[in-house]
Formats: structure tokens, C-alpha cells, sequence
């Protein structure tokens, strides 16, 4: 990272001090625990046994997208040690007290809960298979994956607004085809995760706003560069040890059922370039200008493109999961 860009990501302490009010405390925040059956209370067999019926009631399409979304989750020691890759805002000894270390820990402690408890509950409902799952994210931590940020906070906060938001719909939508399902107990969980995803968004959104206030040349040209390369999405190198094309078939079944499609990644898009006011930034010159006219055009060729992509999708092309004992989806 050059002197400037170090300089400003300095200059950001206070600003980022005044952010951590988006995490909640621990005393404030929901637990896994709360939404599972108490297995120390009477009667425990019975909380289990109506759990199970109602989860029952999910297809396997939806259990797909919940397990594919849960294993995301649950390669959080991965999303950690990006965070301490990035130049500048790094936790150096673990317990730094500097506003960008305890940023990180604070929001590592929030998104762990998420996968603690997609896990927990489709443990209990017996409708996957957990070895299977667990095998997965064993495969997925191991592999990792490379958002090409180059160690750049620039390039690193930009990604993360994005991928905020990209899970945000997800278990948005997941919460919305579980209550069209009758399971409403799921679509209270899926919502609570959102909730999460929605405070962490706006977080990360601010730190680039920041940014883009300050170094709008450096700003511009980081968004820029991740656009040209697209968003890799978190669980990219996900395997489960069969399937070398897990992930692919894990989204396009989220594509089909509309839990995350080429339409949200146009639309994700566009609602950057509102955030940060990409149309109004005045002064740019050369380089930093034509990044500027490609990002406001961006998000409308991608929706361009994905509207002619569903012209050639086929509903007829089924895989199997080992996450659902190779049940065809």
C-alpha cells in the first residue's frame, strides 16, 4: 500500500470509532441457543419432534440453498484472516485496541453466530446429511479463497460492502420461501441473519464512503479494478470431495429459486454507485474519469445481460447433493 493510501486509512481512527455503534453488545445480541429447542428442559423430545415437523415442510431445493448459504457461513475463520491481510487495519497482536481491530473482532463475533446456528438447526431437523456438509466445510476452509484485493483496504472494504449486501438478499430471500413453505420458525432465523448482514453492509458501505471522500481518485480506481475482475463470491472453492462443480450447482439452484441471481449481482452493482454517488464526484481527470463513466454503465449492462441469460436457462438440468443423501435438485 503506498504513503496516501496508508495516510488515509490512518486518518479514519475517529470515523471508525464512531462505526463500532453498529455492532451490537453482547448482552444486546441474540444466541443461537435462543431459537432451538432447549434439550435440558422436560418434555425436550416433544420441542424436537414439532421442530422436525415443521421442517419437514421444506423441499429439497430451498435445504440446498440453506446448507450451500450455512457452509458460507461457516468458513468465517477464512473471512477473519482476510481481514488482517488488509494494509493498515490489521490486528496485529490480537487484541489491539486500535478502532479497526476491534471492528474486526466485533463483527467476527456476530458472524460466527450465524453459521452456529443454520448448523445447529439442520442438525436437528434430520433432513441432511451432516457428515456430508461437515466434510464440505472442512474442504472449503481449507481451500480459502482470493478476492483479489491484494492486501488493499481500498479494494477489501469495496468487496466487503458487496458481499454484505449479497448475503443479505440471500437469507432474505431463503427467509421468504421458508414462510411460503409453512416453516416459519426457519424464517424467523433466516431473518435475524439478515438483520446482521444489514447492519454490517451499512458499516462497510461507510468506510468506503469515507474513503471516496477523501482519496476519490484511490476510491474510484479500487471499485473499478474489482468490477473489471467481478466478485468472487465467498465459497467459490467449495467441494465436498465428489463434485468438483459443487459451487456452480449450489447457485444455479440458488439462481432458480431467486435466492441469489445475475439480477442482484446488476443490482448490488447500481446500489454502490448510488451509495457513494459515483454520477456526482466532480474533478476527476484521465484514468480515475473513465473508471467513473464505466461504473455508472456497469450495473445497467449487467442487468442487460442477465435479462438475456434467462432466455437459455433450462429448468430441465438436475444435480445430485450429497448434502441430501444425492437426492437430484
Amino acid at each position: 500500500m503506498n504513503s496516501h493510501k496508508r495516510e488515509v486509512i490512518e486518518s479514519m481512527e475517529g470515523y471508525v470509532s464512531d462505526q463500532l455503534q453498529l455492532l451490537k453488545s453482547v448482552e444486546d445480541s441474540w444466541q443461537a441457543n435462543d431459537y432451538l429447542p432447549d434439550m435440558s428442559a422436560e418434555g425436550w423430545e416433544d420441542n424436537v419432534r414439532e421442530f422436525r415437523t415443521r421442517a419437514a415442510a421444506l423441499p429439497d431445493d430451498i435445504l440446498v440453498a440453506l446448507v450451500g448459504d450455512m457452509i458460507t457461513e461457516e468458513a468465517l475463520p477464512t473471512y477473519q484472516t482476510l481481514l488482517n491481510t488488509f494494509e493498515g487495519v490489521s490486528d496485529t497482536t490480537g487484541t489491539d485496541t486500535s478502532a479497526w481491530a476491534r471492528w474486526s473482532r466485533g463483527w467476527t463475533a456476530e458472524e460466527n453466530r450465524h453459521g452456529d446456528l443454520l448448523n445447529k438447526y439442520l442438525f436437528l431437523t434430520g433432513r441432511v446429511d451432516m457428515r456430508a456438509v461437515e466434510v464440505t466445510i472442512h474442504h472449503l476452509i481449507r481451500n480459502g479463497f482470493n478476492p483479489q484485493a491484494a492486501q488493499d483496504p481500498y479494494k477489501g472494504f469495496v468487496y466487503t460492502s458487496f458481499q454484505e449486501r449479497a448475503t443479505k438478499i440471500s437469507h432474505s430471500n431463503v427467509a421468504r420461501l421458508a414462510q411460503k413453505a409453512g416453516e416459519s420458525h426457519l424464517k424467523t432465523i433466516c431473518g435475524l441473519i439478515a438483520g446482521d448482514e444489514a447492519r454490517h453492509e451499512k458499516a462497510y458501505t461507510n468506510f468506503v464512503r469515507k474513503i471516496f471522500e477523501i482519496d476519490p481518485t484511490g476510491a474510484i480506481l479500487a471499485f473499478r479494478d474489482l468490477m473489471k475482475i467481478q466478485i468472487v463470491m465467498p465459497a467459490d472453492l467449495m467441494t465436498d470431495g465428489q463434485d468438483p462443480d459443487l459451487f456452480d450447482h449450489f447457485a444455479t439452484v440458488a439462481q432458480r429459486l431467486g435466492v441469489y441471481t445475475a439480477h442482484d449481482y446488476a443490482a448490488i452493482i447500481q446500489h454502490l454507485v448510488r451509495q457513494w454517488e459515483l454520477e456526482t464526484i466532480c474533478g476527476l481527470e484521465g484514468e480515475a474519469a473513465e473508471a467513473q463513466d464505466y461504473l455508472c454503465k456497469l450495473g445497467p449492462r449487467f442487468a442487460k445481460l442477465a435479462e438475456r441469460n434467462n432466455k437459455y436457462q433450462t429448468e430441465a438440468t438436475s444435480f445430485q447433493f450429497s448434502w441430501i443423501y444425492n437426492r437430484s435438485v
